[in-house]
C-alpha cells in the first residue's frame, strides 16, 4: 500500500554523482592542509639530504656557461669562509625542491581533487604534466643557449678588467634567469586554464598577435646579450611559437566550450 506521506515528505534525492564531493569543515580543511605541508616539507627535507652528498657536482653543472666562458686559470671566488658552506647548502635546497616538485604537486593535487568535478579531474594530470615538460624545457633552453650567450657577451665587455665574480652572485643571477625562461614557457598552459573557464578566447589571442610579436621581440631585446637581429630571433623564435600554440588551445577549449553551450 502507497504511503499517504511520500508526496508530502519525500525523500531527498541524492546529489548527482559530479556534485558529490568529499565535504569537510573548515577545522578539517585545516587539518588536511597541515597533513599536506608536513609531507611536502619533508620530501623536499629528503631531497636536500640526497642532494647535498653531490651539491658540488650540482654546483659544477650549474657553473659551465660561465666557466666556460672564463679567461685560462679563471675561477669563481669566495668573500667569506662559510660562502662556500652557504652556496652548497643553497645549491641542495634548490635541487632538493625540484627533484621532490613531482611528489609535492601530488599532494596538492591530493588536497584540491575532493572539491573537483569528474570533468574537471580529466584535465589535472594533463595540465601537470604539461607544466613540468614546458618548464624543464624553457630551463634548458636558458641554460644551454642564453646563459652561454650572455655570460660570453658580459665578459667581453669587461675585458680589460680582472673578474672577481663570487659564487652566490652567480648562482643567484643564473636561477633567476633560468626560472624566468621555465616560467615563459608556461603561457600555454595559462591560456589553457584560462580558456577552460571563458575568460581568454583564440579569437582575442589572435586579433593581438601582431602587438603580442612586437613585445616579444621587445623582450627577446632585452634579454638578449647581443644587439644582432639574428640573435633577438633566436630569443624571439620560441616565444612566438608558444604564443600560437596559446592561440590553438584556447580554440580546443573554446571549441569544447561551445559543444558544452556555456558560450
Amino acid at each position: 500500500m502507497k504511503d499517504p506521506t511520500a508526496e508530502l515528505d519525500p525523500e531527498p534525492e541524492s546529489p548527482p554523482p559530479e556534485e558529490e564531493s568529499g565535504k569537510m569543515s573548515f577545522l578539517e580543511h585545516l587539518d588536511e592542509l597541515r597533513r599536506r605541508l608536513i609531507r611536502i616539507i619533508l620530501y623536499v627535507l629528503l631531497g636536500f639530504a640526497a642532494c647535498f652528498y653531490f651539491s658540488d657536482k650540482i654546483y659544477n653543472f650549474l657553473s659551465v656557461p660561465l666557466t666556460q666562458s672564463l679567461p685560462p686559470g679563471g675561477k669563481l671566488v669566495v668573500l667569506k669562509v662559510t660562502d662556500a658552506f652557504s652556496l652548497y647548502v643553497k645549491v641542495a635546497i634548490l635541487a632538493g625542491i625540484f627533484l621532490t616538485a613531482p611528489l609535492s604537486l601530488y599532494e596538492v593535487w591530493k588536497f584540491i581533487s575532493p572539491g573537483l568535478y569528474r570533468k574537471e579531474k580529466r584535465f589535472v594530470v594533463p595540465f601537470l604534466i604539461s607544466s613540468v615538460i614546458l618548464f624543464v624545457t624553457g630551463g634548458a633552453f636558458a641554460y644551454y643557449l642564453v646563459l652561454p650567450r650572455a655570460y660570453k657577451f658580459l665578459l667581453q665587455i669587461a675585458e680589460q678588467f680582472q673578474p672577481m665574480i663570487t659564487v652566490n652572485d652567480y648562482l643567484d643571477l643564473t636561477d633567476t634567469i633560468i626560472l624566468g625562461f621555465g616560467l615563459i614557457f608556461e603561457m600555454p598552459v595559462l591560456v589553457a586554464f584560462l580558456s577552460m573557464f571563458g575568460l581568454v578566447t583564440a579569437r582575442f589571442l589572435w586579433s593581438k598577435f601582431k602587438y603580442a610579436i612586437l613585445v616579444i621581440f621587445i623582450l627577446a631585446g632585452v634579454l638578449s646579450p647581443t644587439p644582432d637581429a639574428i640573435t633577438q630571433c633566436v630569443y624571439a623564435g620560441p616565444m612566438i611559437v608558444l604564443y600560437l600554440i596559446s592561440i590553438a588551445v584556447a580554440a580546443l577549449f573554446g571549441r569544447r566550450r561551445r559543444a558544452r553551450g556555456l558560450d
